[in-house]
């Protein structure tokens, strides 16, 4: 049984069908036994933070589609714990929300890099035994998260480094058809 914790991802299967996750990679950030929380890592959202929130400082900030649920919040993670109040650590240099007034005063300050944050709108949430079900049906395949992966610059390659990096079987999953039809 895989231990469902912060800082474990989800890494699609190859044919999950459902929309909102295919082909993506999921930051698990907290997990109780009422259910777990996380924001995919690499789905691109088609607006920017300052249009978003009407900044045009926070325009060269982009946001990440975290998830189905509440698309109307906006979220973040960073690595800068020492800038950034009341944030939580998910794991070893990816650290979850804290004061959103700090954080536009950092970026108007030019003191934290795009690099160092990242920001979703929306989460990706699950109730009591419903990921643990999707672990067992195989709709998921995990490994740890890593700061590298979680800021990735390149997103289109979240997935598929995330796989490649588990080597064997799974660094030839990336060549897959979205549909197996088609093979």
């Amino acid at each position: 049984m895989i231990d469902i914790a912060p800082g474990l991802l989800l890494i699609s299967d190859p044919f999950l069908k459902d929309p909102n996750f295919s082909r993506s990679v999921v930051l698990i950030c907290e997990h109780q036994q009422e259910g777990s929380f996380g924001f995919v890592l690499n789905k691109l959202y088609e607006e920017s933070l300052g249009k978003m929130l009407d900044d045009t400082a926070l325009d060269d900030y982009p946001l990440f589609y975290g998830g189905p649920v509440q698309v109307d919040t906006i979220h973040f993670l960073h690595k800068r714990p020492d800038l950034i109040d009341d944030s939580m650590e998910v794991m070893k240099d990816i650290f979850w929300g804290g004061n959103f007034s700090t954080i536009t005063d950092l970026i108007k300050s030019k003191t934290i890099q795009k690099t160092d944050i990242r920001f979703f709108i929306g989460y990706s949430g699950w109730g009591e035994g419903q990921l643990a079900d999707e672990l067992k049906t195989k709709s998921w395949i995990t490994r740890k998260a890593t700061a590298s992966l979680v800021f990735h610059q390149n997103t289109q390659n979240i997935w598929k480094d995330a796989l490649k990096d588990l080597g064997g079987e799974y660094s030839q999953m990336i060549n897959y058809p979205l549909d197996p039809q088609y093979n």
